[in-house]
């Protein structure tokens, strides 16, 4: 019976762990703080630690989750983390279940990131053409980046065991911190002074935080890198860090040691190139000699230079063959011109002058003759018009109506009276007859109406 007031460890858990579910408050918490223990595990949940100043908690993220994740977590990064408290019953241990995470504080870092870069690829800043080339042989490199790091030692040995003439001249710049933008533009800005001794210019630091690289990021220090007038190679960072450097320089390079081997040769690899083209020239020059000194040889053979007058044979048949054609030629163009000439004369006497003016004579006495007879029929037939017309004008004249004993009348003002309506008692008229005129005073008016 004692035993019974025993739990076991399984029914502990078990408890705590609905009491866990149970609260209200850990259904849905939101914590901020800094990731630790991360290791990424490709196609996997992550099993990471959620820490601040003074403490830490175990947070498990699994793979449905962790694939919505925008951003890629590293260790030391501050993310906002949301999701819910509960206990994992085999180790009696309690933990965070991530189900979302985004970046804390670099937020308004990437996003100021993002708008600078659309800025200035739209300006063209980042466009292939503008891309220059960089020399195969640099006497003289000049690299930006700290003094006191490992970037210009791993620059200057590769330097030096590659293309030991190359000459490598150190800018020392701060490359963190919120100076360090302004140390870079003076340090480029001391380049250009001295822009036609360098061939090339190395910009770089070693890896970090988009906090510690954003210098590199900064719009001053990128239009600083694209004004450079000789090829820049930019190894900012490690290989998955890009920066805004890195897209405006002509060559990027994952690593300094990459950069210093992009800006100089190999010379071990071009000295044996130089043999390599050494021997191929000869082999060249001497091929060239051997096929001259055949042909000079087959020409010494050939059968002219052992009996240099059938060299002419050839030609002087030749020349017979041209004057046989150009005797041909002559006589055919000769009956031609003999042809066209006696064609232009038959023609000529057909088109006699003569002939001419005798076919003109004879149409100028027919065309006289037309003429004649078109006036004549013309003025005949303009008489019958007229007499037509004085026909018409006597059958219409007033003065006809006037000899079978009408008359008609006018007022003082001249104008032709045809109605009673126009005139008054005591009006002066004047009545036309066919021999004269005569006046009347009007003394009786009398009107008529349908002839009563």
């Amino acid at each position: 019976m004692a035993d019974n007031k025993y739990l076991t460890v399984t029914d502990l858990n078990y408890y705590i762990t609905q009491k866990f579910k149970n609260d209200p408050y850990l259904h849905k918490v939101f914590l901020q703080g800094e990731l630790s223990n991360f290791r990424y595990r490709r196609n996997s949940h992550q099993y990471f630690s959620l820490k601040d100043e003074k403490s830490k908690i175990n947070v498990v993220m699994f793979r449905s989750y962790f694939d919505k994740v925008k951003f890629k977590p590293e260790e030391g990064m501050k993310v906002y983390v949301t999701g819910y408290v509960s206990v994992y019953g085999p180790q009696g241990s309690y933990q965070f279940y991530a189900e979302s995470m985004g970046p804390a504080g670099l937020g308004a870092l990437y996003e100021q990131l993002k708008q600078l870069q659309a800025k200035l690829a739209k300006e063209g800043l980042f466009n292939p053409e503008h891309k220059k080339q960089l020399p195969h042989f640099p006497d003289k490199i000049a690299v930006v980046t700290s003094a006191s790091g490992a970037v210009i030692h791993d620059i200057m040995v590769t330097a030096n065991r590659r293309f030991p003439h190359a000459e490598i001249d150190l800018f020392p710049a701060q490359v963190q911190g919120d100076t360090a933008a302004d140390s870079l533009v003076v340090a480029m800005q001391q380049i250009l002074q001295h822009a036609d001794d360098y061939d090339v210019m190395i910009i770089g630091r070693g890896g970090g935080s988009l906090e510690d690289l954003w210098p590199f990021n900064e719009e001053k220090v990128v239009r600083q890198v694209y004004a450079m007038p000789m090829p820049v190679i930019s190894s900012v960072g490690h290989e998955t860090d890009t920066t805004l450097c890195d897209l405006v320089a002509d060559v990027r390079a994952a690593t300094p040691t990459a950069a210093a081997e992009y800006a100089t040769p190999n010379l071990t690899d071009e000295i044996a190139n130089i043999h390599q083209l050494q021997g191929r020239l000869l082999a060249s020059v001497q091929a060239i000699i051997r096929e001259k000194r055949d042909i000079l040889q087959r020409i010494n053979n050939s059968v002219i230079m052992r009996e240099p007058t059938r060299l002419y044979d050839q030609q002087i048949q030749t020349v017979d063959m041209l004057k046989q054609r150009l005797a041909n030629s002559m006589n055919n163009k000769l009956e031609r011109a003999r042809q066209q000439f006696n064609l232009a004369a038959q023609r000529l006497q057909s088109n006699s002058p003569d002939k001419q003016i005798i076919q003109m004579q004879q149409q100028r006495i027919f065309l006289a003759k037309r003429l004649i007879d078109n006036m004549k029929k013309q003025l005949l037939l303009k008489r019958d018009a007229f007499k037509q017309t004085v026909q018409q004008l006597n059958d219409y004249s007033p003065l006809k109506t006037l000899e079978r004993g009408f008359t008609y009348t006018t007022n003082e003002s001249g104008q032709t009276v045809s109605s009673v309506d126009q005139i008054r008692n005591n009006d002066h008229l004047k009545l036309h007859f066919k021999d004269g005129i005569a006046e009347a005073i009007v003394t009786a008016i009398r009107g008529d109406k349908d002839g009563n």
